[in-house]
């Protein structure tokens, strides 16, 4: 336990490092999409997503969970019936983050091929996504409680933000 609180400070180090990926990469697919007839910016767009993605953000989800599981091995009583479960809906929802991780991999790849799936206005909807699990596991982190209410009124109204961002007239 001596080591408990540098892994513990070197893993919200590692989850701020994955969030910044997870919030910008699909920022940037957003301009690389709506200015795909610009090769001269698209090809700057292409390494800042190939960085970002596999040099910070990959790295960076990695570290975050090893170091997860480290902090869990230290400190088993977070899986105990007694915490009342936050640490199950938390470690559930880092889940959605980690495959929301490889998506975002998954459309880098297609954007570098300039395969232009989806639109500028999928990937700003879809940037919304890794703020809703944010925002539901920083509060069972914050908290220690797990409430259903709360989880589900979050994802009620980030559903309906989600859905405003996609339905956006274009300008």
């Amino acid at each position: 336990m001596e080591y408990y609180t540098w892994i513990l400070t070197f893993h919200i180090m590692a989850v701020m490092s994955w969030m910044a990926m997870l919030f910008y990469q699909p920022r940037l697919y957003v301009y690389h999409t709506e200015n795909k007839d610009k090769k001269d910016f698209v090809d700057v767009v292409k390494i800042q997503e190939l960085k970002m993605y596999k040099y910070i953000g990959i790295p960076a989800m990695w570290a975050t969970i090893i170091s997860g599981i480290v902090i869990l091995y230290l400190n088993p009583v977070l899986l105990s019936s007694e915490t009342g479960g936050w640490m199950y809906a938390k470690l559930f929802f880092v889940f959605f983050l980690i495959v929301y991780s490889y998506s975002l991999g998954y459309y880098r790849k297609k954007l570098e091929r300039n395969d232009y799936e989806r639109s500028g206005k999928f990937f700003r909807a879809y940037n919304e996504v890794p703020t809703i699990l944010a925002l539901l596991v920083v509060a069972y982190v914050i908290t220690k409680t797990f409430s259903i209410l709360f989880t589900s009124i979050t994802l009620v109204i980030g559903s309906y933000i989600v859905y405003k961002v996609f339905k956006q007239k274009e300008k």
